[in-house]
């Protein structure tokens, strides 16, 4: 069990709260419950979540300003739940961060196929990047989002690793200003690109990369940033 999945259920409902519990249980996943926005952000946070499962409408706060919030620091998978129908709901919970929208009722075994696509992709996502980077002076982990240079701890802010552990998974590959922005600020912060050019550049500072000659955070002027890998990168 200690290598189960952990999946978070946020949901003011304490049917559902309790259906999905057991449900999710039965089928092995290790699971952490909250009933409001604030609880759910704080679990998120401190229980490292594989996945979560996010309600619409809480009682505190909308999903979509907690959806926007965890965006802001976690790139977890999320499945969005709701009674809203409504196409332009799903369109925004989507363009806002969600990976997947279900409304209810729903069908627990649809449910539980859902949550294993999340989770394969997440899975993916680590194996094509790897869950660590070490080329000898820069290391990273991201199983464990530890970051060192030359054997000594790089102490990151939570944004400034956000961009880090993106770029680092499409390393080699260009991710444009706007996915960044999107997937780390969220999609109501696209056009706020002096946030992204501020971490950057407290990211290169503390990693001694000059960006006239870069080794590792390469700018791809007009389109976005690029890790470059080096011959040593995976393991």
């Amino acid at each position: 069990m200690s290598n189960a999945p952990r999946v978070l259920v946020i949901d003011d409902e304490v049917q559902i709260r309790r259906f999905l519990d057991i449900g999710l249980r039965a089928e092995g996943y290790r699971v952490a419950l909250a009933a409001t926005a604030a609880e759910g952000l704080a679990l998120a946070s401190t229980h490292s979540p594989d996945v979560v499962i996010l309600d619409l409408g809480l009682p505190d706060r909308e999903g979509h300003e907690v959806l926007v919030e965890l965006r802001r620091w976690s790139p977890v998978p999320v499945l969005m739940l709701s009674v809203r129908e409504a196409e332009r709901e799903k369109v925004r919970a989507l363009d806002a961060g969600a990976n997947d929208y279900m409304t209810k009722p729903f069908g627990i075994q649809e449910l539980m196929a859902r949550l294993r696509a999340l989770l394969r992709a997440r899975a993916a996502a680590f194996t094509d990047s790897g869950p660590r980077y070490d080329d000898g002076r820069l290391a990273v982990d991201l199983l464990s989002r530890e970051v060192s240079l030359d054997g000594r701890t790089v102490p990151l802010t939570r944004k400034e690793y956000a961009v880090l552990a993106l770029l680092l998974r499409h390393a080699g590959r260009v991710v444009s200003q706007q996915q960044l922005l999107r997937d780390i600020w969220g999609a109501t912060h696209v056009q706020d690109t002096h946030y992204l050019r501020i971490v950057v550049a407290k990211l290169r500072q503390k990693l001694g990369d000059d960006p006239a000659a870069p080794r590792w955070l390469k700018t791809e002027p007009g389109v976005g940033y690029r890790f470059l890998e080096g011959d040593a990168g995976r393991v």
